[in-house]
């Protein structure tokens, strides 16, 4: 690999025309902004979002997008010329991966085949509980549509896909930086048959809609249906797994794979820089910090308690203080599910009987809503059991490699840093990562999707 210092990453994108797909999301906002921010000569960034029209879609690239605080750097350093700066650069569609041509109308089709000189696919869904058939449409059929659109670029010089690091399922070991072969299954003597899986989908959806015409919350249970029959396709089997090998729990010794977002950015960008020209290339980065730098669940837990002791947190009429425990550690998924249910299920079993017997239905909102608390509990803890219990160990060679391109060491401020053996992770979970989900959780609150 060539040598590649800052100057070089950054003149890739110098007159370049980027299709970014998925830009809504947390990773593609970062792509964007940081593009912008180190090369305000990039030529085109075409940003696909899912709207009914192109003004629908320039909103949401306003407001989802630009409107951000991530976007606070580059307005302070155009000022006035912002607006213009980003009309000049930013161009939305109204479109989405679920549909051929990424639905798209022909003549825009037509003209990006003759423009794009790289896309950066990041549209997907990463909802554990996800509808099987908009899963299905998003991450299967979406990447089949970006590869069919891609072949259709007369000028294309690279793809980059982001994955999520968990499509491996429950793989044991260490898993290398390798591309899968096509039609090549995670495990061997298992074979899955996408088209037949989109075809359950549409049949269970079309029976269930059939069985349940006419009631008045129709919608409601069939979207429920359906994120249940997503959740018994891809996830049962792990979770049984789990609990029946009795594997380590969260949280003692358990090590999260976690990188900051930044990071994964910049390694993105070094590696669009390095094989831009590259044909016919495919070469996999495990963007990780586990081998270098492990983050411990003890450590989060610990982190997470000192915070709320140092910053208390107040309820909602801003008066009475929350008075913060030290997080509970299990070794075994079965320790904590059955101190759940000795500390939790059974007393609120208790307060049902006790509501109706005795007090005449006086506490039924104050037991609904700590019932609801309870399910959200146990939910999070069935949809993350298969990560918890991991048990492979993500190579990064390549991305050891492609980070001694840069000539960097220790970060030593780099502007395209990615090496995770620098994070001090008390420090960035006490700064940067819990207040950040904190004020996401209250921002979520707020519009009322909490």
């Amino acid at each position: 690999m060539a040598a590649m210092d800052a100057t070089k990453v950054a003149g890739c994108f110098k007159d370049r025309t980027i299709l970014v797909t998925g830009s809504t999301g947390f990773l593609a906002k970062l792509v964007v902004e940081k593009i912008l921010r180190v090369q305000p000569d990039v030529k085109k960034l075409y940003l696909l979002v899912r709207a009914p029209d192109n003004a629908a879609a320039r909103q949401r690239v306003l407001h989802e997008i630009l409107g951000k605080e991530l976007f606070n750097v580059l307005r302070a350093k155009h000022g006035a010329d912002f607006h213009s700066f980003i009309q000049e650069k930013i161009s939305s569609l109204a479109g989405d991966v679920a549909h051929q041509n990424l639905g798209l109308e022909n003549t825009r089709a037509q003209q990006l085949f003759e423009e794009i000189d790289i896309i950066v696919h990041g549209a997907a869904t990463t909802n554990f509980y996800e509808r099987y058939d908009v899963a299905l449409a998003s991450n299967t059929f979406g990447t089949a549509h970006i590869c069919q659109f891609a072949r259709q670029c007369s000028h294309l010089k690279l793809l980059l896909h982001i994955s999520t690091a968990y499509v491996v399922r429950l793989q044991k070991g260490q898993l290398l930086e390798k591309p899968l072969e096509l039609g090549q299954p995670l495990k061997k003597g298992r074979h899955l048959d996408i088209e037949a899986e989109l075809k359950l989908a549409n049949e269970f959806r079309a029976k269930f809609m059939k069985d349940h015409s006419g009631a008045d919350s129709s919608q409601k249970l069939e979207k429920v249906a359906m994120k249940e029959l997503g959740f018994k396709r891809t996830m049962d089997a792990l979770i049984v797994a789990s609990y029946e090998q009795r594997l380590p729990c969260f949280i003692t010794g358990s090590v999260l794979d976690s990188i900051p977002g930044d990071m994964v950015v910049n390694a993105m960008m070094v590696a669009m820089a390095t094989h831009y020209n590259d044909v016919g290339a495919q070469v996999v980065y495990h963007v990780t910090s586990a081998l270098q730098n492990p983050l411990s669940c003890n450590l989060l837990g610990e982190s997470i308690y000192a915070y709320c002791l140092i910053n208390p947190r107040v309820r909602d009429d801003k008066r009475t203080i929350i008075q913060h425990k030290r997080p509970i550690l299990f070794s075994r998924y079965a320790y904590f599910y059955t101190y759940v249910v000795l500390a939790y299920k059974t007393r609120l079993q208790v307060l049902y009987a006790v509501n109706y017997l005795l007090l005449r239905g006086r506490l039924t909102e104050y037991h609904s809503k700590l019932n609801r608390s309870l399910n959200y509990l146990m939910s999070t803890a069935k949809f993350y059991a298969p990560y918890i219990f991991f048990k492979g160990c993500f190579d990064d060679t390549n991305l050891r490699t492609l980070w001694g391109t840069t000539g960097a060491r220790h970060g030593d401020g780099y502007i395209f840093n990615f090496d995770s053996s620098c994070v001090d992770w008390r420090l960035y979970l006490f700064n940067t990562h819990i207040p950040a989900v904190l004020k996401v959780a209250a921002d979520m609150k707020k519009q009322g999707r909490a």
